[in-house]
């Protein structure tokens, strides 16, 4: 890989967009590297949680020459794919199958803001730059955006951000719920990794309970009841892990 980076440690598979001097905006090869990477998470079974980060800048949005591109000829094979290339980037990273989080730092524009919100949870710099950025540059929004939005922080900063091109800080983000907390940039990294190896030291159970949690949290939610229904085989899973016979045999005869 040359504009990702990946490194495995605590069970926490970090993917890290590694082009500076364009602000990790997305070419469709960084797009194919960041889809090649969060697969590679999900097929360890030692891995129990990603962090997605862009070092100093997150992520400037989809590099313009793909936009260019697809702009003069919508449906021509090639430009067609790119674009849909750069989309799976963050949609590769929403279905990853264990917890994620973004540790944001700089600007999150357009395709960089999908990208932050296709995670779990965002842990970001007070600094931090959220914006749409879309309409900004004269184009509708894409990759599913109003829906990202609405889904994490509600219709209202979704028409403040989309449509009317409002910019929000981390702090002013973690007030909206489009992240969790906000903190001086040196820490940010830090800060979600230290989040993300909690839940990896079981990685087997952070997958479990994931998959929970995103059919439960989905747009429309479930009914309760079906909640309770959804969660009982993943949990009887886990007690009969936890307190089932072999279990029990090892606490009788420790040296077995």
């Amino acid at each position: 890989m040359t504009d990702v980076a990946y490194v495995v440690a605590d069970g926490v598979a970090t993917i890290t967009l590694d082009a500076p001097d364009r602000r990790n905006a997305l070419s469709v090869e960084m797009s194919r590297e960041l889809v090649d990477a969060a697969r590679t998470a999900d097929s360890d079974p030692t891995v129990g949680a990603v962090v997605v980060t862009g070092g100093r800048h997150f992520c400037a949005g989809a590099v313009r020459a793909v936009l260019a591109d697809t702009g003069r000829d919508p449906v021509e094979d090639s430009a067609y794919r790119n674009l849909e290339t750069v989309y799976r980037a963050f949609t590769t990273i929403g279905d990853v199958g264990v917890p994620t989080i973004a540790a944001v730092r700089g600007a999150a524009v357009g395709a960089g803001l999908n990208l932050a919100l296709a995670t779990d949870l965002r842990i970001v710099s007070r600094t931090a730059r959220f914006l749409s950025g879309f309409a900004q540059i004269g184009i509708h929004p894409g990759g599913g955006h109003f829906t990202l939005l609405n889904r994490v922080a509600g219709r209202e900063a979704a028409a403040a951000l989309g449509l009317f091109g409002e910019e929000v800080s981390g702090e002013r983000a973690v007030e909206l719920g489009l992240a969790w907390a906000a903190h001086d940039d040196e820490q940010v990294e830090g800060e979600a990794h230290a989040l993300a190896a909690r839940v990896a030291t079981d990685p087997e159970l952070a997958r479990r309970v994931v998959r929970s949690f995103r059919c439960e949290t989905a747009p429309g939610g479930v009914a309760w009841d079906v909640a309770v229904e959804l969660e009982r085989s993943p949990q009887m899973w886990s007690l009969r892990r936890k307190y089932g016979p072999s279990t029990e045999q090892a606490v009788r005869d420790p040296d077995a």
